[in-house]
């Protein structure tokens, strides 16, 4: 009881503000406290950001101009070949002209491109990952004059459809968007 009146003569002399400087304070403490731990947590936090050669990966452009009519080129993205070709009007009417009963994954020629004259597709066989044939001049194109995996024997067509062999899935087509005629940006 002593004390509590001890409390009470210095809660009278000091006009009774003795909580509201103890809650100060303790707001305060807390407060910095709060602000010192995000401070000392920002780098760790920072390093879960993807660095500057990751995000150069992330997205690429292309300059298509130099690229003539039954060309193809191949580009890396992601560390991912990407097979680009400009088709003749032939290979894109064969593509055009196939009956969906006729693939294994069913998929239109129109679904698979933006512009009928440019393909662009990961050049990566989807039965068990290796590089078809076909981007070269006199290499092998398969049965369906498109691109084929040696190791397996999937042939592709001018969509780059699985039309024979073990490949279950057709050749897949990355995010990409045209900048202008003459370019584009995959990723």
């Amino acid at each position: 009881m002593a004390g509590s009146t001890t409390d009470q003569k210095v809660e009278a002399e000091n006009g009774g503000d003795t909580e509201t400087r103890r809650d100060f304070l303790l707001i305060s403490t807390v407060s910095v406290g709060a602000v010192g731990a995000a401070i000392a947590a920002w780098p760790f936090i920072d390093l879960m950001n993807p660095s500057a050669d990751v995000l150069a990966m992330a997205s690429t452009e292309i300059d298509l101009s130099s690229i003539e009519e039954g060309q193809s080129i191949t580009a890396m993205w992601r560390g991912k070949p990407v097979f680009i070709r400009k088709r003749t009007s032939e290979e894109i009417e064969s593509a055009s002209n196939v009956e969906m009963m006729d693939l294994k994954d069913p998929e239109q020629d129109a679904a698979r491109v933006q512009k009928p004259e440019w393909l662009v597709m990961i050049g990566i066989c989807t039965h068990l990952g290796c590089i078809p044939l076909g981007q070269k001049t006199g290499q092998i194109k398969g049965e369906y004059n498109g691109w084929f995996c040696p190791c397996h024997g999937s042939h592709y067509d001018t969509a780059g459809r699985i039309r024979k062999g073990p490949a279950p899935k057709n050749l897949e087509i990355p995010p990409y968007k045209f900048i202008d005629n003459s370019s584009i940006r995959i990723g």
